[in-house]
C-alpha cells in the first residue's frame, strides 16, 4: 500500500467493459513530509473519496483483487482501499483530516 493525496477526479463515461461506473480519483503519491514528485495517477474509487484527502491505494493484482475480486478482465491498476484519518510517525502528527 502507498499514501496518496487526491487531487481531482476524472470523468470517462466510456471504458473498456470490466469497468464499472465508479469514481475515479486523480491522485498524487506523497512522502513523509506531504509532498509530491508531481506525478499523476487515476485510482479507482469505490469508497468516496474527497479532493485533499489522503487515501490508501493498492496497484497491480491487489488493485484488481480490491476492485473486482481478481477477475483478469478488470484494467485496473490502482485503487483506493482506505480514507486515511490519521497518520503518526515516531510521535510526530504527519496528517489529520479534522484539523
Amino acid at each position: 500500500m502507498r499514501i496518496a493525496r487526491v487531487i481531482g477526479h476524472v470523468i470517462a463515461t466510456v471504458r473498456s467493459p470490466g469497468m464499472r461506473m465508479d469514481k475515479l480519483c486523480l491522485v498524487e503519491f506523497i512522502d513523509r513530509n506531504g509532498q509530491t514528485n508531481g506525478d499523476l495517477h487515476i485510482a479507482m474509487d469505490q469508497l468516496g473519496a474527497g479532493e485533499g484527502e489522503w487515501v490508501m491505494v493498492v496497484a497491480g493484482s491487489s488493485a484488481r483483487t480490491a476492485y473486482s475480486g481478481g477477475s483478469s478482465e478488470c484494467p485496473v491498476d490502482l485503487c483506493v482501499v482506505g480514507i486515511i484519518d490519521e497518520v503518526m510517525a515516531a510521535d510526530e502528527r504527519l496528517y489529520n483530516k479534522f484539523n
